[in-house]
């Protein structure tokens, strides 16, 4: 009976170590939970990126939407030309040769509000080396950058900053009224035919291009936000 009761103990103690074995984790089992909590990780932090990134985009496209808005207002109401000057041709010395006068701006000294015509805007900027400061408002005046809180940001002396790393470019083209997709030659006539009337070197419609663009602190060159395009009648 003693044998017996050693033997049973015995066996009693193998099944308990074995099955305190089976009840633990081996080595590569840790090794394969540790590579499939580390994919999940790797996942959510590339997802939380992309969300940065995506987000990041889409507040650059609504501001660069809304600089090109501000300056479409500042031009939707100006005439395609000078109202004083206007755009002609000067006939020069030679009677086949003659010069086109009215386009761009008057004089370079120009500030925002002597841009008094649609013409004065073409190949100008609005920012980082630019003719003028910028970008601008519909008033022509400079968007000052702001806080978080919403407060302006000021330099040393208290004043405003402008919006850094913005710029709006602005390009005028000459085109025809019936194909706006072709461009003419600013002192391009249209001889009148059986077919269509003759128009003079200003009474051609215009497109105006305006591309804003920006550059961050690490962007080696500024990049094209938005473009925005329309045609002055």
């Amino acid at each position: 009976m003693r044998g017996l009761g050693t033997t049973s103990a015995r066996r009693v103690l193998g099944r308990a170590g074995a099955g305190g074995t089976r009840a633990g984790f081996t080595l590569l089992e840790t090794m394969m939970a540790l590579v499939i909590i580390g994919v999940g990780v790797l996942a959510f932090v590339e997802a939380q990126k992309s969300f940065i990134q995506a987000n990041s985009w889409s507040s650059q496209a609504a501001t660069g939407q809304l600089l090109a808005n501000e300056i479409r207002e500042r031009m939707r109401r100006l005439p395609r030309h000078d109202p004083v000057l206007g755009l002609f041709l000067q006939a020069g010395a030679n009677s086949s040769s003659s010069t086109l006068v009215g386009w761009g701006r008057e004089t370079q000294g120009q500030t925002v509000e002597d841009l008094n015509d649609v013409d004065d805007f073409d190949g100008l900027t609005f920012g980082v080396a630019g003719q003028y400061p910028g970008p601008i408002n519909a008033f022509g005046e400079l968007i000052p950058e702001t806080n978080p809180d919403g407060t302006p940001v000021e330099d040393a002396e208290g004043n405003p900053v402008s919006m850094r790393g913005w710029t709006q470019t602005v390009r005028v083209d000459k085109v025809e009224p019936y194909n706006f997709s072709t461009v003419r030659d600013r002192a391009y006539v249209q001889a009148a035919t059986s077919s269509v009337p003759g128009r003079g070197v200003d009474q051609f419609p215009l497109r105006v291009t305006v591309i804003v663009s920006f550059q961050g602190p690490l962007d080696v060159q500024p990049q094209e936000v938005t473009r925005l395009v329309w045609i002055q009648p």
